[in-house]
């Protein structure tokens, strides 16, 4: 006989039923919530970097490779062909005006001075010998031209005898007609003389001029080799240091070859290069923003190099503070050419994210997720990039390389 089950007993086994429920609803909720979390694309927060929209200044520029060099450097040359005797001071060593930095062989200069001195003593010699064979031609000259007025007058003295005699009727016509005729060739030739000195006078100055400017060639080229073996102990005519000496002693040298370079390392500028494909964008007097170390200095253009090497451009800048404790002769440094400027614009620090187009995809951190959100962007330099339209001040975005997420429109991150 079946006996009936106590209603504690039923209650007991209906509560168990919905919990037993309840649990399997809550089993699969959790299931379906961890599916979806698998499924919904996450990155972590500790692989990415952000950045927030700020409003600043944005300057387009040209990046150019730079190298720190002295403000001024002199460049010392060889003055003789000559071969170097001794170097006396090291590189890097501070030099003093007219301090010798480097010696050269003086021997085959000191041959060459003695042989001028004698060639300009027999020139000076070939000028006392002509002025003695001018003088004595032109002496010849005078007293032809003498002897020849004594002549002029005899014959006037005769011409007029032999009037004198035509008159009283000694003497005939033509004794006076040949009487006229030699006095008229006297005459004449007495002329001839007169003009002859004159020429052999001038001539005798040309001759004289021709051959002191010989002389005086002579002397300077002297002069000048004197002053160059003077200049033979290679100094620098300011204070500076020693950047660079040729060492090699017994090497030949030209004139004109370069032996050292002393720089005035108190002030500095920047020679820069950049590609051939910017120099129509390159002017002279661009500022430029110099970058040492994180270090940034502002300054200018100075100048242009007009030829083109291996498809680069050279420029020198010119430094607002050439006297910065951090410049270093040969320092390596980045230079940036401002082409154009924006005050008080939108901007966004610049990163791998930034393609370097006008329009692209970013991703915009909002309630723990990235979202992807399309941005137009105008120029940009190597620090910031100008925000056109998409974004406001303060927003967060991504801008680490999120290449492999360009087509997911929303991440979500994971802290």
């Amino acid at each position: 006989m079946d006996r009936a089950i106590a209603p504690s007993i039923q209650s007991q086994r209906q509560r168990r039923r919905w919990l037993l429920g309840a649990g399997v609803v809550a089993v699969l909720l959790v299931a379906v919530l961890a599916f979806r979390t698998v499924l919904k694309p996450s990155i972590s927060r500790n692989d990415i970097l952000t950045a927030r929209v700020e409003t600043g200044d944005v300057e387009a520029s040209l990046t150019a490779a730079g190298t720190i060099i002295p403000g001024r450097e002199a460049v010392l040359t060889s003055p003789i062909q000559s071969t170097i005797r001794r170097v006396a001071v090291a590189v890097g060593a501070r030099v003093q005006p007219n301090e010798t930095i480097l010696e050269l062989d003086k021997e085959l200069a000191n041959s060459a001075l003695a042989k001028l001195d004698d060639e300009q003593l027999r020139n000076q010699n070939k000028n006392s010998q002509l002025q003695l064979t001018l003088e004595r031609s032109l002496n010849d000259l005078r007293v032809q031209a003498q002897v020849q007025a004594v002549k002029v007058r005899s014959l006037q003295s005769t011409l007029r005898d032999e009037e004198q005699l035509l008159k009283i009727g000694g003497g005939t016509a033509e004794n006076v007609r040949q009487a006229e005729l030699n006095l008229a060739v006297a005459q004449l030739e007495a002329q001839r003389l007169a003009r002859q000195i004159q020429t052999q006078q001038r001539s005798n100055a040309a001759d004289v001029r021709e051959l002191g400017y010989t002389v005086s060639m002579q002397q300077r080229s002297i002069s000048e080799l004197a002053t160059k073996l003077r200049q033979a102990n290679i100094s620098s005519q300011q204070p500076g240091v020693l950047t660079w000496v040729n060492e090699n002693i017994g090497t030949t040298v030209q004139a004109g070859d370069p032996l050292a370079r002393v720089a005035d390392l108190s002030s500095f500028r920047v020679r820069a290069t950049i590609s051939d494909s910017y120099a129509e964008a390159l002017r002279a007097g661009d500022p430029v923003v110099v970058r040492i170390n994180d270090t940034d200095l502002r300054g200018s253009v100075a100048s242009i190099s007009p030829s083109v090497d291996k498809g680069v451009v050279t420029f020198y800048a010119q430094l607002e503070n050439p006297r910065h404790p951090v410049l270093r002769p040969n320092l390596r440094a980045d230079v940036f050419v401002v082409t154009r400027a924006h005050h008080g614009v939108l901007r966004l620090k610049n990163g791998p994210f930034y393609q370097g187009g006008k329009e692209q995809a970013v991703f915009v951190v909002q309630n723990g997720r990235a979202v992807r959100r399309t941005v137009r962007f105008g120029d940009s330099n190597f620090d910031h990039v100008q925000i056109i339209d998409g974004l406001q001040a303060g927003d967060e975005v991504v801008v680490s390389d999120m290449k492999s997420h360009a087509e997911t429109p929303e991440l979500l991150i994971k802290e």
